[in-house]
């Protein structure tokens, strides 16, 4: 079980990433859409928390500067252990500051966060594919790849609770 703090996509944007998620899952590949709970929306994760408590968090991010919504770009996929493939996006320096006050202000809060997602360590992804076997991610490459670039919009963020879907929308992007 974890809390993520995400980044999340306006309708047009998310209509895009699923459908790419549609397309893999029509041939066998599983993707976030039926992945565990089968709640998941496309998103970006500033942080994964091990062990928080939640009131603490949001005050901490409430404490935050809002930022309005932006535009982000793929360019190209990042394959992970275990069959997991994301989309890559091209981060400017603005972004990765954010993340890495979402990350003070989540460690202030007292939570354990996962060291994925330690300045330094963090790569940034949206996933796509959950469990792709060796012979599945040629047809995940391929399928990224004629979906690229791809520019979407970032509009909101949210505390997604990775057990249960759980979400929290939070007042600003932080």
């Amino acid at each position: 079980m974890a809390l993520a703090v995400c980044l999340l996509f306006d309708p047009p944007s998310e209509r895009l990433l699923r459908g790419l998620w549609s397309r893999l899952e029509a041939g066998g590949i599983r993707t976030l859409a039926t992945h565990t709970h089968g709640h998941h929306h496309p998103h970006l994760s500033y942080a994964v928390l091990r062990a928080w408590d939640l009131d603490r968090v949001r005050e901490a991010l409430d404490g935050l500067p809002g930022h309005g919504s932006f535009p982000l770009s793929f360019h190209g996929m990042v394959a992970f252990p275990r069959g997991r493939a994301a989309l890559a996006p091209a981060l400017t320096a603005d972004v990765v500051r954010r993340q890495q006050d979402v990350v003070a202000a989540v460690l202030g809060a007292g939570a354990d966060l996962h060291l994925n997602y330690r300045p330094g360590h963090w790569v940034p992804h949206v996933s796509v594919a959950t469990r792709a076997r060796g012979v599945q991610l040629a047809t995940v490459a391929k399928e990224i790849a004629d979906s690229l670039p791809l520019d979407v919009r970032v509009d909101r963020a949210a505390l997604v609770d990775s057990a249960s879907g759980e979400t929290w929308v939070l007042d600003g992007i932080p």
